[in-house]
């Protein structure tokens, strides 16, 4: 692989001086999108007490979720149109009224309304999270900018459920949203003083919007969704194999269509593909956590908090992966860690399957988080190095934003395809706990395999003749 002569960066570097603010908005969206997820599933509860509207539990994730990948889809093109600056304050306006209307709710369907509006602003949040990296910050910093973005998703598992939680203890659930809203506030007021009006000029060409991609990847996560919410294992089955159909649908649309969602470089020989697919396999496998807590109370006994704690193992290994990661520069070591990270996934989960028990005690508790904190470290080393992959591996400067853009996208369906898949698994195991979990584990550890052999196509040896196309294929060693 190639190796950049512009030097890696330092953390310090990043975080203070002029590229403090833009790292400051770049992680401050995409936490706003991550902590609101996992502190609202925290507050239902006390809302549905509040406001009724239990049959549409469900709905309110299914909303958020399809709202989140349709704005993802138009990153690219918003960020064209107004540049990063308009582009970010959009975001956070609607982000921050979808969050108003929640929380003035007085009726779960107007709460589902909001969180929609709320879904759209925050997928164009996490979208431009990655996005803008490469128009406002320079390229010797994309690595750390990078890991610093995507740990936010460990930050939000961690602060949003204590956050909900205590708001909701004292039944008051409309005040985490506004204090939410206070925080987009103080996100948005950063961002005419630290981003850039404009992005380069080869990159604010504003492509007609490809509807019928959209459409088709709607659909899907539409489907996949509902996969998620079926009792009966063969349907839910039947549900997400319809999904894949669209999505491979999608995939041929996008191809064909001169502005598609992903960029053309994803269907030559360049890297991009594998690296999507490698980013698409790491984050299915981290939807494990959402069935950990359930698992731990079922079969140890762990009290709720416990059991949350526990399902946040993961992330925490993300988090502690990640950081140390994004200083690897050499382009040999740095293909090492790639590879390395679907595997560790892989071997984290299946401690896990293998340790687990029934009424279990304390040192099988202490080795299931072994294994989720190694599984969660398997992601973290590689993601960074995965999503500045994305943002190199295309033929022509101008796909940087729709690449970067997309990597959110393959994020967002991944983890609706993982939540589905992990549903249908769990099904199968029936009335048995300690089944269902054991088919979770195993199944979500040998899809991590799969993402082995895609790492090992996204980091080619070295050595090959050096046309245009492979100089990108080395890129995620850059």
């Amino acid at each position: 692989m190639t190796t950049r002569t512009d030097g890696s960066g330092t953390w310090r570097q990043l975080l203070s001086g002029r590229h403090l603010g833009v790292a400051a908005v770049l992680a401050g969206g995409v936490a706003l999108y991550a902590i609101n997820v996992y502190l609202t599933s925290s507050l239902l509860p006390t809302a549905i007490d509040d406001i009724g509207g239990r049959r549409y539990y469900a709905w309110t994730s299914t909303v958020f979720l399809i709202a989140s990948v349709l704005s993802s889809m138009i990153v690219s093109r918003t960020l064209a149109a107004r540049g990063p600056r308009g582009a970010y304050l959009i975001g956070l306006a609607l982000f921050a009224f979808g969050t108003g209307v929640c929380a003035l709710s007085p009726t779960m369907e107007l709460l589902l309304a909001g969180r929609a509006v709320q879904g759209f602003g925050g997928g164009l949040l996490a979208g431009l999270g990655y996005a803008v990296i490469n128009s406002a910050l320079p390229r010797h910093l994309w690595t750390r900018a990078s890991a610093l973005v995507s740990t936010m998703w460990g930050v939000g598992t961690l602060v949003g459920p204590a956050v909900g939680g205590a708001f909701a203890q004292f039944g008051a659930w409309r005040w985490a949203f506004g204090a939410l809203i206070v925080c987009t506030a103080a996100v948005a007021a950063l961002v005419p003083v630290v981003l850039p009006p404009h992005t380069r000029a080869d990159d604010r060409v504003v492509a007609p919007v490809p509807v019928v991609p959209l459409a088709l990847l709607t659909a899907a996560t539409l489907l996949v969704s509902v996969a998620g919410l079926l009792s009966h294992a063969a349907i839910a089955a039947a549900a997400v194999a319809g999904a894949v159909g669209l999505v491979v649908w999608f995939v041929a649309a996008d191809r064909r269509s001169p502005h598609g969602v992903l960029p053309p470089s994803t269907f030559s020989g360049s890297s991009l593909k594998w690296v999507y697919l490698t980013i698409g396999v790491l984050a299915m496998a981290s939807t494990v956590e959402t069935f950990v807590p359930l698992f731990g109370q079922q079969l140890a006994g762990l009290t709720p908090l416990v059991a949350g704690f526990l399902g946040a193992a993961l992330a925490l290994g993300w988090t502690v992966g990640e950081i140390p990661s994004a200083s690897a520069a050499a382009p040999n070591a740095v293909r090492r860690i790639v590879r390395c990270g679907p595997l560790l996934v892989a071997a984290g989960l299946a401690i896990m399957a293998v340790v687990l028990a029934e009424q279990a005690g304390s040192d099988r508790v202490a080795l299931w988080a072994t294994g989720l904190i190694v599984a969660g470290a398997g992601i973290g080393i590689a993601w960074p190095h995965l999503a500045v992959g994305a943002m190199n591996a295309v033929a022509e400067p101008a796909e940087g934003a729709r690449a970067s853009a997309a990597i959110n996208t393959v994020q967002l369906i991944a983890n609706a395809f993982g939540t589905a898949l992990a549903g249908v698994l769990v099904n199968l195991g029936g009335q048995s706990e300690m089944r269902s979990a054991q088919l979770l584990l195993f199944g979500f550890a040998a899809l991590a395999f799969v993402g082995v052999w895609t790492a090992w196509r996204a980091t080619p040896v070295r050595g090959r003749p050096k046309t245009a196309v492979r100089r990108d294929v080395d890129a995620i060693a850059g």
